[in-house]
């Protein structure tokens, strides 16, 4: 698991859901944790990076497909 993950707090539940799938689109990233208010005043849902693909066999970085 990546040790980055994005949060978002909103006073709603529909500004909550905007929000989170405004961060999964720019930062391309998915939805870990869907709106809640379980955990106070507030709305909160989290995202994490997408996976990565593999290295390339150079291990300079993820290797993209044409």
């Amino acid at each position: 698991m990546s040790d980055v993950v994005y949060m978002v707090r909103a006073r709603t539940e529909a500004a909550c859901k905007r929000e989170l799938a405004r961060i999964c689109e720019r930062m391309d990233a998915e939805v870990a944790t869907d709106p809640t208010d379980a955990a106070g005043r507030h709305w909160v849902a989290r995202a994490v990076p997408r996976k990565a693909e593999a290295p390339a066999e150079d291990g300079r970085g993820p290797t993209l497909s044409a």
